[in-house]
């Protein structure tokens, strides 16, 4: 698919980070776009930035949706084909969000409500909307998965099962897929990005859509909790933490999030247009970022050293 001029996307989570970008670099080509999100006021200024951007007669709808719910998925669909007709060009499954660190420790509600967003909101996404794509002329698919899906883990101290399990899971499906799809429609393409860090606010919504109350408003028990998390994974950095006042341990981490999004090796909006480029080339593999690319690389030449502490230096913040 060279040209997305006049096609019709769907992109999933696109209230901020690559959804956004994504969405406002199809809409500057006159593609129609129909995003969804839980943030309904990140989506509307999306819709804003990608109204003011795109071509005249560029339809930009927005939708309230979980993507872990499948009836909401359904929903999304149903309320695309009334804005935008029954056909569908292109499914970006990138909607995202980072909880359940520890299967033995962080709470089983934040577990499977991270492993539903990031896999089942993939799974639903193309339960939806791939027989509208399979329909069309022309179509592909874009799961996004993550260098979680090949490598599980933050770091030796970092738990990080709930999301690379599921970013696992879509690096799967989305492989699966391509035998599937070349039997039985061979006019979609599939591709499943896999991204480095990127300038996200992923650690600053996440808990928003986990119901946690915001990091900065963290109640007394609260903050002992997320303390004693902190220690659990903070090696020689334990006795600076025992020594912090509660207001500088919410600062600390709402700050950790800030410095995620502003301080990324590479921005959402240079993400997404590797992504689009991989798209126009039809690569069923794109890896984003330098990062992405060299831990690929380390993780294949030595896959059994690659959850032994020192094996790769990779800084989060």
């Amino acid at each position: 698919m060279k040209d997305f001029k006049g096609k019709v996307a769907v992109v999933t989570g696109g209230g901020t980070g690559m959804g956004r970008e994504l969405c406002r670099q199809l809409s500057r080509e006159a593609c129609h776009v129909a995003m969804c999100d839980m943030l309904v006021e990140n989506m509307a200024e999306t819709k804003s930035l990608c109204e003011a951007e795109a071509p005249s007669g560029t339809t930009i709808t927005t939708h309230k949706c979980d993507v872990s719910v499948e009836r909401d998925m359904q929903r999304f669909r149903d309320e695309v084909e009334d804005s935008h007709g029954p056909l569908v060009n292109l499914l970006f499954n990138n909607a995202g969000i980072s909880g359940g660190g520890s299967f033995l420790t962080d709470e089983r509600e934040d577990w499977e409500k991270t492993f539903g967003v990031c896999w089942y909101g993939v799974y639903y996404g193309c339960r939806a909307f791939v027989p509208m794509l399979v329909a069309s002329e022309e179509g592909h698919i874009v799961n996004t998965s993550s260098v979680n899906g090949f490598w599980a883990t933050l770091g030796p101290t970092v738990p990080h099962t709930a999301y690379s399990a599921a970013k696992f899971a879509v690096k799967g499906f989305s492989e699966a897929l391509i035998g599937d799809l070349r039997v039985h429609a061979p006019h979609v393409g599939v591709s499943v990005v896999m991204p480095g860090h990127i300038g996200t606010s992923i650690a600053l919504n996440s808990g928003t859509v986990l119901g946690k109350t915001p990091v900065l408003e963290l109640s007394e028990q609260e903050v002992r909790a997320l303390r004693e998390r902190m220690m659990r994974s903070s090696g020689p950095e334990t006795e600076a933490i025992i020594n912090m006042s509660d207001e500088q341990i919410k600062q600390a981490m709402h700050d950790q999030a800030v410095r995620f999004r502003d301080n990324a090796p590479m921005a959402a909006s240079e993400a997404s247009a590797v992504i689009l480029e991989g798209v126009r080339r039809n690569s069923w593999r794109i890896l984003v970022g330098e990062d992405a690319h060299g831990l690929d690389e380390k993780v294949r030449a030595n896959p059994e050293m690659a959850y032994e502490p020192g094996f790769w230096s990779f800084d989060i913040e």
